[in-house]
């Protein structure tokens, strides 16, 4: 029996969750759908991740608003994906803040990335005709931004390429809370289909020099104490080593796509295939891993055609 595409079979809406992570920091999560980032400070809000259409993002400004009516000034995008920025209009922010690498790929593949994830997740694209384009950072900054919400200070850092080339994290210092965007996640599967396995799990040991007392991840629920926040690091490097790992091997003997499928699967299934979009991101991850063990370095762009032809190939060969 042949899979539905990505996730076109989730159409069930999700549970909503809008928790206090830190003194006026908030999660937003949606049980595995893409989280949002909420940090209020003394004369503003600012937003990490501003949701795929303004019709999620709108959901998001209804929480806020049960909390402040502090004008949302800023709007961070960890990273360029789709499902991250495409709801940005909604917030009416007047600054909207990214790497300087994301920028970079928002010109390369920022259109073929939206045409791609619109075919992926049609739940989280429904009311697509408001959003009005390509979402376009107004500052960028190329290691670490200081951003000043009044007294409140926010980091915005490159601490190394992982989910993408250009992800950022927001650590807040007078709470020790931090914002990952998908660098880290919480019983949801990683994305690594524009990822970089050899540099992600040192991006994530400079997360873990922070030592945050609370961190927000990019899809599953929001990490209160060390516990949680070290069980998700942990978890989030075993995934990526039960990826990489066994498609390399494959890689390196010679082997096919479809031995490295075969291989990744028997690895990770025990482990991963209840996670949140596990078998959406499996076919993806396998085909950038393999690409990665062969020697290419920048992922290679994904089309809507691109990805069902690897669909077809992988999940329904």
């Amino acid at each position: 029996m042949s899979k539905k595409f990505a996730s076109q079979g989730d159409l069930a809406e999700k549970q909503v969750s809008f928790t206090e992570i830190g003194r006026d920091l908030w999660a937003f999560t949606a049980e595995g759908d893409p989280n949002t980032g909420v940090i209020i400070g003394d004369d503003s809000v600012m937003v990490i991740d501003a949701q795929a259409t303004p019709r999620l993002a709108n959901i998001v400004v209804e929480k806020i608003r049960s909390v402040t009516d502090k004008p949302i000034k800023h709007v961070v995008l960890s990273h360029y994906h789709a499902v991250r920025v495409l709801g940005a209009s909604a917030y009416d922010a007047s600054e909207i803040i990214a790497s300087d690498r994301c920028l970079a790929m928002i010109h390369e593949r920022g259109q073929e990335d939206w045409d791609s994830e619109f075919g992926r997740f049609p739940r989280l694209f429904e009311g697509h005709e408001s959003i009005p384009g390509l979402t376009w950072p107004t500052l960028t900054f190329k290691e670490k931004m200081t951003v000043h919400l009044g007294r409140r200070q926010v980091e915005l850092m490159f601490l190394g390429r992982a989910h993408t080339a250009g992800d950022i994290v927001a650590f807040i210092p007078d709470e020790q809370v931090m914002f990952t965007g998908d660098i880290v996640e919480y019983h949801s599967a990683c994305y690594c289909g524009d990822g970089h396995f050899a540099d992600w799990g040192p991006t994530l040991a400079r997360i873990a020099v922070f030592a945050p007392k609370s961190l927000a991840p990019g899809r599953g629920a929001a990490l209160g104490g060390d516990m949680m926040v070290n069980a998700a690091l942990s978890n989030t490097r075993d995934f990526l080593r039960s990826t990489y790992q066994p498609a390399a091997m494959v890689a390196a003997r010679g082997g096919t796509l479809q031995e490295a499928w075969d291989a990744v699967r028997a690895e990770c299934d025990p482990k991963f295939s209840d996670y949140a979009i596990y078998e959406h991101c499996l076919p993806f991850n396998v085909a950038r891993a393999f690409d990665e063990a062969k020697g290419i370095d920048t992922p290679r762009i994904w089309t809507a055609e691109r990805d069902l032809d690897m669909w077809h190939a992988l999940q329904n060969g």
